[in-house]
């Protein structure tokens, strides 16, 4: 089968989006499909589109309609199409849908934010990520990885805003991996480790040193105002990291709504008292390692292919139309 994936995320870019598309077209072409991945639909002949992200792909999703009007089409929904643009831009968002034939989502919770009416339509697929051997943590620290970048939907420096006043003798140090935004969210990220001996910050790395950070480490925290099914969870889980969250729709579609790592979004206190706690008492951490453990097989390579094989099964009779 031919496959076009269209990501808005540019060829070299390390975004979430052009992460997800670059390994979605591994595990389909390991299918034995011929699979091309673009940030646009220019016309050329394809079996099936994948479109990540309705509203930003919305004009690859309506050129490639207007060609093939019966031909197969799937679109994923990311967390600003469910949080943001089914608001904001709700025509364009929703046009991107109804054209489709299938809407990927990327967490278990993520159905509700869809209109009653294309549910239906909707398949769920965890993103997985291979398995990670946890290495000897560094001695004198408490680690806590941050893996994002800079922007505003990520709340990024909220970890490191909760390590500034943790208790003298806590081993506690939040290492930031991502690229900033914007000239303004470097700034700010140079500014507080100027003030801040807690807080590193290592902008965009790549994502071999992403995965020996997350093995190194000791905490993960990821402190989102908006997700829509966040990878980095998955790689987490793969390397047994326990993980505290903000307490988003995303996240808690990947961790489960009883997980025991979650926080009020925004609340500095909260996250700092956590933190600590995950530092100072073992029973609680062990609790984290215990959960974030339970909840592995279902971010498993394998279960992922098999989602795969099961949506392009559903497209087959679309294929050729």
């Amino acid at each position: 089968m031919r496959i076009l994936i269209v990501t808005p995320a540019p060829r070299g870019s390390r975004a979430g989006n052009r992460t997800t598309a670059v390994r979605w077209a591994r595990i389909l072409r390991a299918e034995g499909h011929q699979v091309s991945v673009g940030t646009g639909y220019d016309g050329a002949s394809t079996d099936l589109m994948v479109a990540l992200h309705a509203w930003r792909s919305a004009d690859a999703v309506r050129c490639y309609r207007d060609r093939h009007p019966g031909r197969a089409l799937i679109v994923s929904l990311t967390g600003t199409d469910l949080y943001r643009f089914l608001d904001t831009d709700r025509e364009i968002t929703m046009r991107s849908l109804e054209l489709a034939d299938r809407i990927v989502v990327l967490h278990e919770s993520a159905s509700a934010s869809v209109p009653a009416a294309l549910r239906p339509k909707v398949r769920v697929i965890l993103q997985s990520a291979a398995k990670i051997a946890r290495a000897r943590p560094l001695t004198g620290y408490f680690d806590v990885c941050v893996i994002g970048h800079l922007r505003d939907e990520k709340d990024p420096l909220r970890a490191a805003y909760a390590v500034r006043t943790v208790p003298g003798d806590s081993c506690l140090r939040v290492l930031h991996l991502g690229k900033a935004h914007s000239e303004s969210w470097a700034k700010a990220a140079l500014t507080e480790m100027e003030g801040n001996a807690r807080y590193i910050w290592r902008g965009e790395v790549p994502h071999r040193t992403v995965r020996q950070v997350l093995a190194r480490s000791r905490l993960m925290v990821l402190s989102s105002r908006m997700e829509g099914g966040a990878n980095v969870i998955s790689e987490a889980i793969a390397a047994g990291l326990p993980v505290v969250a903000s307490r988003i729709e995303g996240s808690v579609g990947l961790l489960g709504p009883n997980y025991p790592g979650f926080y009020p979004v925004g609340d500095t206190p909260a996250l700092r008292a956590m933190l600590v706690q995950a530092e100072r008492d073992s029973g609680f951490y062990a609790g984290l390692e215990e959960a974030v453990a339970l909840r592995a097989p279902l971010f498993d390579p394998q279960r992922e292919r098999q989602a795969w094989r099961s949506l392009l099964a559903e497209m087959q009779p679309l294929i050729k139309a």
